[in-house]
């Protein structure tokens, strides 16, 4: 698979389609969907991603609401225009879809990147401690993906004293997060917000102690890709489009 290369951002997520497939964008006549998928956590909450897919990984059906997926790829972020204003915006974008689980945890992402703005760090009423970071995760052909990430407790004061351009390993898992934002007096609206919420991390001087490899893939044996029998399509000279 061609994704275990790309060792700096991969993602891998086993859950249920939530929403219709809406067709997104085409670059060099491939299409592109979006969709959400409904994630589980241990906890019985779930997360609701976004989705990216091309047409060529999906199978007739396969992007039904109530179809299973399970997919692994790269968390990816762009810019949109929103009512005249740019937002960054984040997606789960598919490089390849499985037969079957990879391993009994469906949401896993481990990044290699650096840190892009200072931390925030604050603590809660309840004393818990927390930080936000924003990671900047190159990619092929000059680009880069900026993701944002929360800790908690003993990572979290590690965070707060990193710098600017430091280089940062993590691993945890995707999270939806919804808000309220108060745009008048009279409009508040309910926002979604996405985020890496780490479990473990390490700085550059750590990070050849940190085991890319078996944070994402643990003990378990990689699964085949599916279709199986299709062929891969030709190598282009693009990842994606602006995804």
């Amino acid at each position: 698979m061609e994704y275990v290369n790309e060792r700096n951002n991969r993602v891998y997520i086993n859950g249920e389609i939530v929403t219709p497939a809406v067709y997104s964008h085409e670059v060099y006549g491939e299409g592109f969907y979006e969709f959400h998928v409904s994630v589980k956590r241990l906890s019985g909450q779930a997360d609701v991603l976004p989705v990216t897919v091309s047409e060529r990984l999906v199978e007739e059906g396969g992007l039904d609401v109530g179809a299973r997926i399970t997919a692994v790829g790269q968390f990816r972020s762009y810019n949109k225009l929103v009512e005249g204003k740019s937002k960054l915006m984040l997606t789960v974008f598919v490089r390849e879809l499985l037969k079957q689980p990879l391993g009994p945890n469906p949401n896993n992402v481990v990044l290699s990147g650096y840190v892009c703005k200072p931390p925030v760090y604050r603590t809660t009423p309840f004393n818990r401690e927390i930080a936000d970071l924003l990671i900047a995760v190159n990619r092929a052909y000059n680009k880069s993906d900026y993701i944002p990430a929360i800790t908690w407790g003993r990572n979290a004061r590690f965070v707060r004293n990193l710098g600017v351009g430091e280089r940062i390993v993590v691993c945890g898992r995707i999270q939806s997060r919804e808000y309220q934002k108060k745009l008048s007096e009279t409009d508040v609206r309910t926002l979604t917000a996405y985020e890496v919420s780490v479990s473990k991390l390490a700085a550059y001087d750590n990070a050849a102690a940190f085991d890319m490899d078996a944070e994402f893939f643990g003990e378990n044996p990689l699964p085949a890709a599916r279709p199986a029998d299709r062929p891969l399509p030709e190598a282009r000279p693009y990842d994606g489009g602006d995804f």
